[in-house]
Parts: structure tokens; sequence; C-alpha cells
């Protein structure tokens, strides 16, 4: 009865079943491991002190920035240089702008700062003259997907849409860290803009959406093996109505 599993059409569906089903397995598993792995990093965050609870460290010993670097306090030597806006930016709720100055550190490279915030239109207090020592949250470089950034073009000069190496590298000579920290404490009469949360280090919404894609992809397995074993089923009512010569007449 269930010799047309050895016909061409069943070989190719046969096949298919045979290879998808180990597929949806393996990326099950994949997708499952993903938030293992986000609930192993939130579980270690929550052993270690919050990263604003540290003692500031020289910003070399932090670098490069990643997760565990990133809102940890930093300092930096060195003397302020050229100072941009970085507009339309929100800090309480309020809308304004960023006062971004670049620091020319010991070590040669140059650092964006973000001495504050300012409302629009608000002039930029001037930064201090000579080598300051500067302590702030290190922050990794904004890209297209941060949340603020300006990407259109056409700002005015002196402005910068972004907070990245990148969007510096033809406006100063300097080698720029691809990194910046905001100051714990404002200059002036600047509002302290407050530190970024590092992606990844929680529960977020992308650990369920790993486990929900873990769910799909079992679920897929287990769809195919269903549908299989349907076909398989139909295909032999329909073999032993035949040979019952019950096989229902041409119209």
């Amino acid at each position: 009865m269930y010799r047309f599993l050895l016909t061409p059409r069943w070989w190719g569906i046969n096949v298919f079943v045979v290879l998808a089903i180990p597929f949806c397995l393996f990326m099950g598993t994949w997708q499952l491991g993903k938030f293992e792995e986000r609930v192993d990093t939130h579980q270690e965050a929550k052993r270690e002190p919050a990263p604003g609870e540290r003692g500031a460290v020289p910003l070399e010993e932090l670098l490069p920035v990643d997760k565990k670097t990133s809102g940890r306090p930093a300092e930096a030597t060195g003397v302020y240089g050229e100072q941009f806006r970085v507009p339309d930016r929100s800090v309480k709720g309020e809308r304004g702008d960023y006062v971004l100055t670049l620091l020319r550190t010991d070590g040669g490279k140059t650092l964006p700062v973000v001495r504050g915030w300012v409302a629009k239109g608000a002039p930029a207090p001037a930064p201090p003259a000579g080598e300051v020592t500067v302590t702030g949250w290190l922050q990794a470089s904004e890209n297209m997907g941060t949340d603020g950034v300006h990407t259109a073009g056409g700002l005015p000069a002196g402005q910068l849409g972004m907070i990245s190496a990148a969007s510096l590298v033809n406006l100063v000579p300097d080698d720029v860290h691809d990194a910046w920290i905001t100051l714990t404490e404002a200059d002036g009469s600047m509002r302290a803009v407050p530190a970024a949360v590092a992606e990844g280090n929680g529960l977020d919404m992308k650990a369920f959406q790993n486990l929900g894609y873990t769910g799909e992809w079992f679920v897929f397995a287990a769809f195919v093996l269903f549908m299989w074993f349907r076909l398989v089923r139909r295909e032999a009512e329909a073999v032993r109505d035949r040979e019952l010569g019950l096989e229902p007449e041409p119209v």
C-alpha cells in the first residue's frame, strides 16, 4: 500500500520533509540559545554594581566601549578645542541642543565631550581654557539607528547631527576616539545630559522576540511532520480505495 512513497513525486516530498524538519529544529535551538544568552547577560549585570555607581577610571582602561564599559565613569585630561552644537536633543522632555566640545587628550587622540544641554537658541558657554581633567559617563558612538540623530544633512556650520568619529572625520584633522563622554556635572549654566543605557544588557523586547521565534520554528517543524503524515494517510486511503474498486468514475 505504501509503495507510492518511492515514486518520484513522493521522493521530492520526502526530501523536503527530511531537510525542513532539522532546519526548523536547528533555527529554533539557535533562537533559544540567543534567549538564554540574554538571560545570562541580564543575571550577570544584576550581580555587578551599576555602571554609574563605580569610581571613575582613566579613559584608556575602558576602551573599546562594550556592554560592560558603556555608562562607566571615565576620566580624561587634555585641552578643549573645537565646539559644536548637536541640535534637537531632548533632556527631561525638553528639546534643545547638546554642547559638544572636542578634548585633545594627553594620549594624542581627540575625545568628544558633551559638556551639557542648552535650550534651543540659548548661547553655549565657552569651554574652560588650559589643561583640564574631565569626568563623564562613557558612551558608544551613535549610529543611524540612535534616537535623535540627524542624518538628512544640511545642518548649518558648527552643528553636528550624530556624535561619532565617522561624523567628525571630515570636520577636524585630529584622530578621534570611537567613543564620547557626557559630563557627570554640566559646565556653567548648562544641564547635564544623562548617559544612555547600553543595549542588550537586560531582558528587553529582543529577548522575548528570540523566545517567540523559538516557538515558531518548533511549531513549523511539527506542522511539516503533521502535514506529511496527513498526505501519506490520504494517499494510502486513495490507493486502498482503488484496490477495492471504489475510485469514483470521472465526470
